[in-house]
């Protein structure tokens, strides 16, 4: 085991604009303003002893101008948001889930169809859904994926147990073994 972990601190989402970012996240989840920091401009910070540019050495991302703002979700999840203004080979679009690196947030719900109309009447994209888990170990459980207004993917979660629970002990946050 990684020596002195404690818990995960933050997840990290790349977005094209910070400020409408940052906008929806606190409209549409409550999420608080913990920071916000940058630009931070390769071009005018010094260049590391091995003559790379600070971005590209901190952050592999070479002459990159960037600004980021931590947001806290909740009591368990703090997001940081990015926004690049420059980075070479900098593509515009998120992965896909098939892609290496795609990635989504999941949230717990209690109503998916109710969560699912919130979402869509501010910017968001459903896709077919929900998913309902009949069998197996998220037996219980149901699921919605959506895109939000930036084209990351999210998924919506409704459920009291789900079947691994009983048989492993295992119990997410927010539920009732774990509140």
């Amino acid at each position: 085991m990684l020596p002195g972990y404690c818990h995960v601190d933050h997840v990290s989402i790349t977005v094209a604009d910070l400020d409408k970012a940052v906008d929806f996240y606190c409209k549409i989840f409550g999420a608080e303003v913990a920071y916000r920091m940058g630009p931070f401009d390769a071009e005018e910070i010094p260049e590391m002893e091995d003559s790379r540019d600070w971005t590209e050495a901190h952050v592999d991302v070479k002459d990159a101008r960037l600004s980021l703002c931590m947001l806290k979700l909740a009591s368990n999840l703090m997001i940081e948001l990015f926004e690049y203004e420059r980075g070479e080979d900098q593509k515009s679009t998120p992965p896909r889930n098939c892609d290496i690196g795609g990635h989504h947030l999941a949230f717990k719900v209690e109503n998916i169809e109710k969560a699912v109309e919130y979402l869509e009447e501010n910017g968001c994209a459903a896709m077919a859904g929900p998913i309902v888990m009949e069998e197996g170990p998220t037996v219980g459980a149901r699921a919605q994926y959506l895109r939000d207004p930036f084209g990351n993917y999210m998924e919506l979660m409704e459920y009291d147990r789900q079947g691994f629970m009983a048989e492993t002990g295992i119990t997410p946050y927010g539920t009732a073994a774990n509140d």
